[in-house]
């Protein structure tokens, strides 16, 4: 585009002034070409005329729209010079005071000179994982920029801070550490990050001092490493120093000072440890009061101190250390206020012996005395021939002094730094590292010496450097975006760096006059003219020989070469250094040793994971050395080493900017700001930026942007892309002034602007539109208002009148109906009188006529019953006849049927034929049978004789117990006589004791009398009491109604008060929890790595007590022993006294007998588990030796014992029928009431005994039935039946059989049955059969009563050795109580024999109390049994009598199929110790959600209740206090294992929490018990109390609440941002601005992934899906979101608050409408009452604040009024963020946001920016009683939990 194009009316432009360097002004005439001016209007409305170069062509800067000022990144502005990057800054400075922008890679800071709210943890946290760009800039934005890249890039990185003094360089490069410290804080407890924070304050106190630029300038410059290991968390880091300002430790300028530490140490002299030092105020020494005023405002020097101390601690630096390094300072102090005297007019001097200040000066450094005093006055030469001594002059005295000054303190520095890397030094191996280069900015001051010229030569360096990379970025990003690279020329400054360091540059020539014996200042000033006078960077002064000026890349620098030789030999004497060496003071002396000369460094090759650090400064060497390197030889070497490192790694670049020199805040000086934009090269990157393509835009941000500028053709188009270069192609003639690259398209500068007037333009034209528009409908919307107004009127007119007519007419119809309703009345009642006459005279008649008729069918129905009884008997008469009749006649035929058939029969019986069918076999039969009967007689002899020799042994072993008995009996008779004299002064004791009872009445008589007198005074009392308070409330009531508003609302604000401590407690409370659960996982965590370090091959025995330790330290324990109850009312005894324990004995007593009672329990358990063990084993022998039976001997078997058991389920089916009759017989009869009770109880008895064997006997029936329906298919299949195993198995064998004996039984019914195949074959009556089957059940009947008598003898044998044993305890007891009673003395033997019998008597009693209870509880029962056995025969007799005859077979046939009935479940699982294990790993390891999900909510919850409440009904603490323990540390170790897991924690706090809720329901405590059941009641605890463990298990579910938020917010944590505050819910509102930083570097690659608002409420949705689906509380589920949307508010808002592209009216509605829908959720999902919505409140204030009118100070009241969730920094940082979306939005002024300010200043806010969106409220557990009972609660065959056992 052409000038006249662009040079057009109303455009502004930039024109040069000389007090703000650039002023705005404003075209009003269009340029032309050939103007020799331009006609402008100054802001202040005056106008200028701007003179026109016609050679040059120099028109003036154009002026960015106001669209684009206060960019976050100046590159972004279309229009890149000096005059717009100065404005940009000027306007975010002032306006809204935002010390940081970017230009491009590099951030500019400016000092505000302010303590800003912005640097809080809150913010790292803000800032940490986003990308450079997304947020406003910060120096947390460049610090996550290089943490990011280190992590993701693998390549070391560095943040240069560079800027003038008291630019803020080591306040920015302290925040960027802390920000390291903060996101990679060091994962073990070395605690590094704090060190390297605590280096700050001492670096500061003894390198840092007052200016007159900055009142903390730091006069060294630093370069620290820190280190980080393959996860990225600190391990270390290391400090480079470079060229420490010695010359301020001797001298400091007007109003400047020394170094802090020496005012910190003066400042706290008086404390007791520093009298020793001899300081006093800094005022007092010359080397601290140069300057003026020692003080800085603001600053406590001796607070300053602590910290400095305190810092010296944290790094490890010994006491005696600290000490001895402020004796050193101190000593420093003290040599400067030495009193050199003057001798032979100056040219020799002297330091008296009683100087106070040297003796101070050599007892603190610990040397000689009289060698100090001499050879600060002299000094020795050495020369060919001899040595001798010279004395000194005055001035060169003071050189000397100052020179050891500086050098002791230049030595201490160096110390103090390398203990600072020894304790940030580590041992792990260092994976890469991020440097922070602290270092000095050029500098130009009147008098520019040594100093400035070495920090100018290092700026030179860093710039060149600085040139370099940005150059290769801005390459690169143009080669990855394909377009066409020309060479951009940028400025090089290597020939002015050659200039000094090249082969006889400034330094060689410097360093070669330092070596000439007597070189000079001028000399060396004079060869610089000769050698470099040739050089375009190097000039000589008009006036000045000793003077020379170096053109720098930032300005031009004159130097004074008076003192360069000086300083760069930095000379000093070696005997006094030798004096220092001989100290006595270690440390003294090892500071002024000399050290090897450092090793040469090496170039840092490409890709070495860590650079090896050396001192920048190496050590002191002797002054008279040749060798010995020059200061700025020194400096060369170490900036070279720098420069190595920084490009070895990549740089990061914050550029510090002074704003004013007054240090005064918010003040901002253009000329200053200028010149150091210049001089840190910001203006440079501009240039670069410039000459190329600065302006880039993304092809979807281009379209939204100018879519407006696009006709509906080119937008019905689907690639943006081409319909972007379609538009471009039509508005921008030039090709040269864009290109399109792949992703971006770039335009030259100005190209942005001219495309932002084109669109402002086309928006005016239809400005224009809408307001002509909306005018004309504004009229006719007030037309039609007047006519609707005059059809008002006229409609209220005519109502009127019809109203009136409508009333006249209503009175009338009234009347009318009036007068109808009163006639109607009166002839209604005359009719209802006629009517119920009438009425009355018919109903009686009619009476009479039915008696009648109904007498008349009552004798008729008589006579027909009497009819039919006489002809009844008549039938049955005639019947009675015929049938007798009919059975003569049938017995006579039939007699003659079988005398016919008897005859036949024997006439074939007398065949032979049939006489040899009979004969055939018999006799060998009869044989076999007579053999088996034989074998079986033997073994019933043999069973006898066994059962006899039984007999006889248990008979004997009676008799001997009972001897043992009687003698043990006897024993105690005799020790009964030794107690008569005990129980006789036993009875004394008695006596008195009934005595002292009868005086206790008396008193109690007399207690009861005064205790009378006083209640009636008490009721006098009262009476006056309610009379003054009927006053008082009178009184109370007037007050009431006076104050009652004010009284409501002071109880309101209590309550509010009040509320907010509970949660505050609540919170702490929860807080420690959560600090106890995080340390306990530490411990986990720590010891996990401690056994993976300890692993040795070989075995290793792991502690087998470790999960019970920890559950013991984790969990209280439960006192539910009775021996912790006897010691508990011990205690009780002995503190109340033994009167009122006296009462309380018998519960002692009581208890004791419970404990005995419960290890005598215990041993007999043990003793059944052990015999039920060697039974078990005995039975797995046993059925290792019957597996390989024969499955034809099973089926034989089977078949016997089905047909056995079917004869015996006859048999007693035919008892039950009899019992049965007799019921019903007795029943008949008329007998006694005793009788019939007796013969019931007798019956009831045999009929419940038959039942039970019934059963028993239709379940074997069923069982045998199913296993010979298996071995009839296995025979059908044709195995073998012949090799047959002579072992059998018993599958159903009697209970009271040994398997054994029934084994051997059923060999030989196996051997009989291989004999004969078949049972009729042995007999064909079966009569064999019978009698076989009868000698077995003999047989069999035995064994059982022998193994019967076996059992009883062995349990009674048991049963006495217990009791014997019992016994010889009791006694052994006694005997060992009177022994002991016999050694004290005989007032305490009566007492204690009295305290036994009382014992002994209070036992029995109790005995016998137990007995008559139990004795109660047993008749109870059985009544209550007898009623329901009663009840149950009336109603089997009644239903008897209703069944008809036919059905009673088929029920008899039917009852063969039904099961065995399963007792009643109680609600209540038992297992064994050993499953414990295996219930938990079923239960909670290895269970998973989906395996429950179809069952009851909180299943396992359930199931574990039911554990412990069997283990607290059989009342075992030890499996109560193990299956707890056990449940919570799996639990725990389940939620450590899936720690990420939303599902799983989530189901993991539900049923917690229902554990929880459990044990509190059925606690047994009336508050939890409200709303149980009957039957719930019943399955309470009933012998321990868990209230501690509620406890536990309560901590647990504040662990596991805590873990599921913080999944849930690491869930959602990324989608906020992009969902709230990026999603374009309301397509079209939102209008793209102008693109702000150009994203280099990882933003450049990364694409962040973008979320919408549905794909968050989904998310939501199945967060509350999850929860739901597994039973969690409905209370917890919305505190769950309460904390979520609290988060999502903290993080929306905070990112709201540090980003200035969101802050806009299109934004504000975009994030209330999705606040909308996310209220509609919380609507639709009934979460309404959490509490939720409420916490979105400061987030929908914000969008509020974003759309209001932000003007007039009634708006302002407005705001005031609307943001009270908002603090006053929130709203005043949004209103300085809003920035317009296009140009017809205006800014918010200044002036409108002090009056915000002004408004809001009696608020009371907290003074954080930030949200905390890690805070979290108190959670609450409400109880919440569940309506399942235990008993009807499923376990599904998925759990595997099989060994779990109904009760």
């Amino acid at each position: 585009m052409s000038a006249a194009q662009l040079y057009t009316k109303y455009t502004k432009v930039w024109i040069p002034d000389p007090d703000e360097v650039w002023r705005s002004a404003e075209i009003i005439k269009d340029y032309k070409e050939g103007d020799k001016s331009l006609q402008l209007k100054l802001e202040d409305e005056t106008l200028y005329e701007y003179p026109i170069d016609l050679q040059g062509n120099e028109l003036p800067f154009l002026r960015n729209p106001d669209i684009l000022v206060g960019e976050n990144d100046l590159t972004a502005l279309s229009y890149l010079h000096e005059p717009a990057v100065l404005h940009n800054l000027k306007v975010r400075f002032l306006e809204s005071n935002h010390i940081y922008t970017y230009c491009g890679i590099v951030l500019v800071a400016i000092n505000p000179y302010e303590q800003l709210p912005i640097y809080e943890q809150d913010v790292i946290y803000a800032y940490s994982g986003q990308n450079m760009g997304d947020m406003d800039p910060h120096i947390f934005a460049v610090a996550e920029e290089a943490y990011k890249q280190m992590a993701r890039d693998e390549k070391n990185q560095s943040i240069i801070v560079s800027g003038e003094s008291g630019a803020g360089k080591t306040v920015s490069a302290k925040y960027a550490m802390r920000f390291f410290a903060t996101v990679g804080g060091s994962a073990s407890e070395t605690n590094i990050e704090a060190k390297v924070l605590a280096s700050s304050p001492i670096m500061e106190a003894i390198g840092n001092a007052k200016t007159t630029r900055n009142d903390n300038s730091s006069r060294f410059g630093k370069y620290i490493q820190i280190g980080f290991d393959k996860r990225y968390h600190i391990i270390g880091a290391n400090m480079r120093t470079y060229l420490l300002e010695k010359s301020r430790v001797v001298f400091q300028a007007e109003d400047e000072r020394n170094y802090h530490i020496f005012y910190q140490l003066c400042a706290s002299s008086s404390l007791p440890e520093f009298k020793d030092l001899g300081l006093t105020c800094a005022e007092d020494f010359f080397y601290t009061s140069q300057g003026g005023d020692t003080s800085i405002d603001g600053v406590d020097d001796a607070d300053d101190f602590e910290k400095t101390r305190h810092a010296f601690t944290l790094l490890g630096v010994k006491e005696s250390h600290q000490m001895t390094i402020f004796r050193i300072i101190a000593a420093i102090l003290h040599l400067g206020n030495l009193e050199i005297q003057g001798e032979r007019d100056g040219e020799a001097c002297s330091v008296s012996s009683e100087d106070e200040h040297l003796s101070n000066f050599c007892s603190l450094l610990g040397v000689e005395h009289s060698q100090m005093q001499h050879w600060l006055c002299h000094r020795k030469l050495v020369t060919t021939a001899e040595t001798y001594v010279k004395s000194m002059s005055l001035h060169q005295v003071v050189n000397a002094r100052n020179a050891l000054a500086k050098h002791i303190y230049a030595q201490l520095f160096n110390w103090i730094v390398q203990h600072i890397n020894k304790a940030l030094h580590t041992t792990v191996k260092q994976h890469s590292f991020i440097g922070v280069l602290d270092i000095y900015g050029f500098e130009t001051f009147e008098v520019n010496s040594f100093e400035q010229f070495c920090i100018n030569y290092a700026n030179e360096k860093l710039q060149q450097q600085f040139n370099s990379h940005v150059f290769k970025l801005e390459q690169e990003e143009y080669m990855t975006e394909g377009i066409p690279w020309t060479l951009i020329d940028f400025y090089d400054n290597q020939p002015c760096i050659d200039l000094i360091e090249a082969k006889l540059g400034i330094l060689d020539l410097l360093d070669e006059e330092c070596k000439v014996p007597k070189g000079t200042d001028q000399n060396w000033a004079q060869k610089l003219y000769d050698r470099h006078a040739a050089s375009q960077h190097f000039q000589k002064p008009r006036m000045s020989n000793t003077s020379f000026i170096i053109l720098h890349f930032a300005d031009k620098v004159e130097y004074q070469s008076e003192g360069f030789l000086e300083k760069n030999r930095d000379t000093v004497y070696e005997e006094q250094i030798n004096i220092l060496k001989a100290s006595k003071y270690q440390m003294v002396a090892d500071l002024f040793q000399e050290e090897k000369e450092a090793m040469p460094a090496t170039a840092v090759r490409k890709g070495t994971p860590r650079i090896s650090v050396r001192s920048a400064r190496p050590a002191f060497k002797a002054a008279n050395k040749e060798h010995r390197k020059t200061v700025g030889h020194q400096f060369r070497n170490s900036l070279h080493l720098l420069m190595e490192t920084l490009n070895a790694t990549t740089p990061h670049y914050v550029r510090c900017i002074k704003p004013n020199d007054e240090k005064l805040p918010f003040k901002f000086d253009p000329k200053r700001a200028v010149q150091q934009l210049r001089a840190c090269g910001v203006l440079e990157t501009i240039r670069i930026s410039a000459a190329g393509f600065p302006s880039r835009w993304s092809y979807p941000d281009f379209f939204n942007r100018y879519r407006v500028l696009m006709n509906k053709r080119d937008l019905s188009k689907n690639d943006k892309k081409q319909i972007c270069q379609t538009l471009l192609e039509d508005l921008i003639k030039d090709p040269d002034k864009f290109q399109f690259g792949r992703t971006k398209i770039f335009f030259r500068a100005g190209q942005v602007a001219y495309l932002e007037k084109l669109r402002a333009d086309k928006f005016r034209a239809a400005t224009i539109m809408i307001q002509k528009t909306v005018r004309g409908w504004l009229q006719r919307a007030k037309y039609q208002r007047l006519r609707r107004a005059t059809l008002t009127l006229q409609c209220y007119a005519r109502r009127h009148l019809a109203r009136r007519l409508f009333e006249h007419l209503r009175r009338t119809r009234a009347a009318i109906v009036l007068q109808k309703q009163y006639r109607m009345l009166r002839m209604r009642q005359a009719f209802l009188r006629v009517r119920n006459a009438t009425l009355t005279i018919q109903a009686f008649a009619r009476g009479m006529f039915v008696r009648r008729i109904y007498h008349q069918m009552l004798m008729e129905h008589k006579a027909t019953i009497l009819q039919k009884y006489a002809r009844g008997w008549l039938a049955r008469t005639r019947l009675r006849r015929a049938r007798a009749a009919a059975v003569v006649l049938q017995c006579h035929w039939r007699r003659l049927r079988a005398r016919r058939q008897l005859q036949a029969l024997r006439i074939e019986a007398r065949s032979a034929q049939h006489l040899k069918k009979l004969n055939i076999g018999m006799e060998n039969k009869v044989v076999q049978l007579q053999r088996k009967v034989d074998e079986q007689n033997k073994e019933n002899k043999l069973l006898n004789e066994q059962l006899s020799m039984l007999t006889s042994a248990h008979s004997s072993e009676v008799e001997k117990l009972k001897k043992e008995l009687q003698q043990y009996q006897q024993t105690q008779q005799g020790d009964g006589n030794q107690l008569l004299s005990l129980q006789e002064e036993m009875e004394r004791l008695r006596m008195e004791l009934e005595r002292a009872h009868g005086e206790r009445e008396v008193m109690e008589d007399s207690h009861g009398k005064e205790r009378d007198l006083l209640r009636k005074r008490i009721s006098d009392l009262e009476e006056e009491n309610t009379l003054l308070k009927q006053e008082k409330e009178e009184l109370n009531s007037r007050i009431l109604c006076q104050s009652e508003d004010e009284f409501a609302q002071n109880t309101a604000e209590e309550n509010i008060q009040m509320k907010k401590e509970l949660e505050e407690e609540r919170s702490r409370y929860q807080n420690l929890v959560k600090e106890y659960a995080s340390l306990e996982q530490r411990y986990d965590n720590l010891r996990d790595e401690m056994t993976i370090i300890k692993q040795t091959p070989g075995h290793r025995r792991s502690p087998s007590n470790q999960s019970s330790l920890e559950s013991d330290s984790n969990n209280p324990s439960i006192c539910t022993s009775e021996i912790g109850d006897t010691e508990d009312v011990i205690q009780q005894v002995e503190e109340i006294g033994m009167e009122k324990a006296a009462m309380d004995m018998t519960l002692f007593l009581k208890l004791q007998k419970r404990v005995r009672e419960l290890e005598l329990e215990r041993r007999k358990l043990q003793a059944q588990l052990e015999k039920k063990e060697q039974e078990i084993k005995k039975s797995q022998v046993i059925e290792t030796k019957t597996e390989v039976s024969s499955e034809h001997e099973d089926f034989a078997y089977n078949s016997l014992k089905r047909q056995e058991l079917e004869s015996e389920n006859k048999k007693l089916k035919n008892e039950l029928n009899e019992l049965r009759k007799a019921i019903a017989d007795l029943a008949t009869q008329n007998n006694s009431s005793n009788d019939v009770q007796d013969s019931y109880n007798l019956l009831l008895n045999q009929l419940k005994s038959a039942n039970e064997e019934l059963e028993v006997r239709k379940e074997e029936v069923l069982i045998l039935r199913s296993q010979i329906m298996k071995a009839a298919q296995q025979k059908e299949t044709g195995k073998n039946m012949e090799n047959i195993s002579p072992n059998a198995s018993w599958p159903n064998s009697d209970r009271h059989v040994d398997q054994e004996d029934a084994i051997e039984a059923y060999q030989g019914i196996c051997e009989t049955n291989r004999k004969t195949e078949d049972w009729g074959y042995l007999n064909e009556d079966g009569e064999l059969g019978l009698a076989y089957q009868g000698l077995k059940q003999v047989a069999r009947l035995l064994e059982a009563q022998l193994q019967d008598q076996r059992r009883e003898h062995e349990e009674e044998m048991e049963a006495l050795r217990n009791q014997v044993d019992l016994m010889q305890e009791e006694l052994e007891k006694q005997q060992q109580a009177f022994l002991q009673t016999l050694q004290l003395s005989p007032e305490v033997q009566v007492e204690l024999g009295l305290q036994q019998e009382i014992t002994r008597l209070t036992n029995e009693n109790l005995d016998l109390k137990e007995l008559l209870e139990k004795l109660e509880k047993d008749e109870k029962k059985l009544k209550k049994q007898l009623k329901i056995y009663m009840k149950k025969v009336q109603d089997f007799e009644a239903s008897q009598t209703m069944v008809p005859v036919e059905r009673r077979p088929h029920e008899r046939n039917m009852q063969v199929a039904v099961q065995r009935k399963e007792k009643d479940f109680q609600g209540m699982l038992e297992y064994y110790k050993e499953d414990e294990p295996l219930l938990i790993r079923n239960l909670i390891t290895d269970l998973k959600p989906q395996a429950v999900s179809a069952t009851v909510p909180c299943l396992p919850a359930y199931i574990l209740y039911m554990c412990i409440r069997h283990a607290d009904y059989i009342n075992d603490d030890q499996k109560v206090h193990s299956l707890l323990t056990s449940t919570i540390n799996g639990i725990k170790k389940v939620l450590k294992k899936h720690h990420d897991d939303f599902e799983m924690t989530s189901f993991w706090l539900a049923n917690t929490c229902r554990l929880l809720h459990c044990l509190k329901q059925y606690s047994g405590e009336e508050g939890f018990m409200t709303q149980n059941t009957a039957k719930q009641n019943e399955h309470c605890l009933k012998n321990f109390d868990l209230t501690e463990y509620r406890q536990v298990l309560g901590h647990l579910s504040i662990q596991i609440y805590q873990q599921l938020i913080n999944i849930a917010e690491g869930i959602l944590q990324p989608m906020i941002v992009s969902a709230v505050l990026e999603n374009e819910s309301i397509q079209g509102l939102s209008s793209v601005k102008p693109v702000g930083y150009r994203k280099y570097s990882s933003n450049a690659s990364e694409g962040g992934s973008s979320y919408s608002l549905d794909e968050m409420i989904h998310q939501l949705n199945t967060f509350h899906s999850i929860m739901c689906d597994q039973g969690l509380d409905p209370e917890i589920i919305q505190q769950v979101f309460k904390q979520l949307y609290y988060m999502i508010n903290a993080i929306a808002l905070n990112n709201l608050l540090l980003r200035k592209d969101v802050c806009s009216w299109s934004t504000g509605m975009q994030l209330r409408f999705n606040i909308s829908q996310l209220e509609e959720w919380l609507r639709g999902k009934n979460l309404q009452q959490s509490g939720a919505a409420q916490t979105l409140e400061p987030l929908i204030q914000a969008a509020q604040l974003l759309q209001l009118k932000k003007k007039t100070s009634e708006d302002a009241e407005a705001i005031c009024s609307l943001c009270t969730s908002l603090t006053t920094q929130q709203i005043v940082k949004i209103l300085n963020l809003y920035t317009p979306v296009n140009e017809f939005e205006e800014r918010v002024t200044v002036a409108f946001i002090r009056n915000i300010q002004k408004q809001l200043q009696e608020r009371n806010d907290p003074p954080h920016l930030l949200l905390d969106f890690k805070h979290m409220f108190p959670v609450l557990f409400p109880f919440n009683p569940s309506a399942i009972t235990m008993d009807s609660i499923h376990l599904p065959a998925s759990l595997n939990l099989d060994f779990l056992n109904k009760v």
